[in-house]
């Protein structure tokens, strides 16, 4: 079997050896995010970047805690989840943007995703499309914990995960294209109760599912499809925070022992 590709010691694409980071890691998509979510921090420190790559590690009340950048879609999630995994780390929480399908969901909501729809690329490479994409309990949990301790408004549920933006979403792609496949998706997700559309989850979700690791996801609503209201950077704030309080309470779950399974 090949080797996995690697400098020295480190992760071929993150740059990261083992114990180099700590087993709770955020995962925003852009890189730029990643001073945001620190900035809650008790301290912090860049410890490699590459491509879109970033990650800082710190503490958090007193918690071990990391944060790497995803860059956007499936391909390179699952780069990001194979090398955390590699340098340490064993519960994620993906921290996004989202595009809400249902009216009642508003601008600066976060939704919590339980599960995601499979629309992804990379996970179809490790299980087949009958495979769940489903978040660990405990972190879906501690995520409700957190939003409501901060008084943050949350909805709770599944979310669809696509690698393309724009007919992936039922966006017109350039000139107007749009693939008869891509007709009415909105609709049928509605119709299904999924909450929004996001690019990532479905991959973390379902890589650490096979890898007996934890994750889950909290997304400020930034736009919403029905209403088609749009604010680009409304809740992201509430959605960090929630996350970096959501790995203060896992880790006192695990402290007490509480069950990973």
């Amino acid at each position: 079997m090949a080797q996995r590709p690697k400098i020295g010691a480190k992760a071929y694409h993150l740059l990261l050896a083992p114990g180099e980071v700590p087993r709770y890691v955020l995962l925003p998509g852009d890189p730029g995010r990643v001073p945001l979510i620190a900035k809650y921090w008790d301290n912090a420190r860049e410890v490699a970047k590459n491509r879109e790559f970033v990650t800082w590690v710190g503490t958090y009340r007193g918690v071990q805690i990391g944060a790497t950048s995803t860059g956007i879609g499936s391909g390179s999630t699952a780069i990001a989840i194979e090398e955390l995994l590699y340098a340490g780390a064993d519960t994620f929480i993906r921290v996004g943007t989202t595009g809400a399908l249902r009216r009642e969901i508003k601008l600066g909501d976060v939704i919590i995703g339980a599960a995601a729809v499979r629309f992804d690329g990379a996970s179809k490479w490790y299980a087949p499309p009958e495979y769940p994409a489903v978040a660990h309990w405990l972190v879906v949990k501690a995520l409700i914990e957190a939003a409501e301790a901060l008084k943050v408004r949350y909805h709770v549920g599944i979310v669809a995960s696509t690698d393309s933006f724009y007919v992936g979403q039922e966006r017109p792609g350039y000139g107007g294209f749009m693939p008869p496949w891509a007709k009415g998706l909105i609709e049928t997700l509605r119709a299904l109760r999924v909450l929004s559309f996001e690019m990532e989850s479905a991959t973390i979700y379902t890589l650490s599912s096979i890898y007996g690791a934890r994750a889950g996801g909290v997304y400020a609503v930034i736009a919403n499809r029905e209403t088609d209201e749009f604010s680009p950077e409304v809740g992201v704030e509430e959605a960090v925070r929630v996350a970096n309080e959501a790995v203060r309470i896992l880790a006192e779950y695990d402290n007490k022992g509480s069950s990973n399974t």
